[in-house]
């Protein structure tokens, strides 16, 4: 193109406009960028405010609030039982949606034929994922409360928590699995490998920080979800989940409240003493998950290997 050519062409550019529309558009998406991270911010300083004024005007003790039982006297209300029980609400969750879970995913991506059905059974898993945790509550509370006559007791909520996250498990497993080399496979089956041996000590050995990746980030939105909990009745309940004789042992057919659960309740009493026991919790319930959080990056890169 000539020089005469491609002056014509832009001859009737106003670069100053063109150069004002680019920061603009510049400016408009760092404000759009922008606008979770200062909600966040008001968030946590919140929070953080309610916080401080309870562990000084309200004199709310850190070790006496994570070493005390549920109370409705304020100035004994403690976190343990709602601490104790999310630990085992995890426990049951983990163990409920991870083989299921990493299972479908290998049927999904090794075994199962490229058709129709397969194809509708990823769709409908990769909604699943997108549906409002309250339903998973009510189809607890339908199908065991209502259906099979089981109480509001943990395992109830764990079975909740777990159909919230195995479509979450399933998906990030399949796409841990996905990211495996054609190559690697093939050069296991060079060996004379079968297909469960190249997937056992081939294939999973290599997706697995991707999937207990996926599997920690999903538990660490269960452990702060409280729609489903509350649908299945896990309402106040002043002491640490156990059965009696039983001991912690009996925990998942006992009564609990989780820490989200706690949190609400604490929350819409009028008291200012429950709201700022409500902000100390919250910061705990951050805690733990950030820390869950942390796990998962960790184990991420220290078992991420070049394959």
């Amino acid at each position: 193109m000539s020089t005469d050519v491609r002056s014509e062409l832009f001859d009737d550019i106003d670069l100053r406009w063109e150069h004002l529309k680019n920061r603009l558009f510049l400016g408009s998406i760092f404000v759009a960028s922008m606008f979770g991270v200062v909600a966040l911010a008001l968030l946590l300083f919140d929070v953080a405010t309610d916080f401080y004024v309870g562990i000084t005007e309200f004199d709310i003790g850190l070790v006496d609030f994570l070493t005390r039982d549920g109370s409705r006297r304020p100035e004994l209300a403690g976190f343990k039982g709602a601490i104790v029980a999310s630990v085992f609400l995890m426990l049951l969750t983990a163990f409920l949606s991870f083989f299921i879970g990493v299972g479908s995913a290998i049927y999904l991506e090794e075994y199962a034929p490229d058709t129709r059905l397969t194809r509708l059974i990823e769709a409908n898993l990769a909604n699943l994922a997108g549906v409002p945790s309250i339903v998973y509550g009510l189809l607890a509370l339908a199908a065991l409360r209502n259906g099979v006559g089981l109480g509001p007791i943990l395992l109830v909520g764990a079975i909740a928590l777990a159909l919230l996250v195995m479509p979450i498990i399933i998906v990030s497993s399949q796409e841990a699995i996905r990211a495996v080399p054609d190559g690697v496979r093939d050069g296991s089956y060079a060996t004379g490998a079968t297909k469960w041996q190249t997937i056992r000590r081939v294939v999973l050995p290599a997706a697995l920080p991707g999937i207990f990746t996926g599997t920690i980030l999903a538990l660490a939105r269960a452990i702060g979800e409280t729609a489903p909990l509350l649908m299945v009745g896990a309402l106040f309940v002043n002491r640490t989940p156990g059965a009696p004789g039983l001991g912690v042992v009996g925990a998942p057919l006992s009564r609990f409240s989780g820490m989200p659960t706690q949190i609400y309740a604490w929350a819409a009493e009028p008291s200012q003493h429950f709201i700022h026991l409500a902000a100390v919790g919250i910061v705990v319930l951050l805690a733990i998950m950030l820390s869950m959080n942390a796990v998962a990056v960790s184990l991420r890169n220290r078992y991420e290997t070049e394959v």
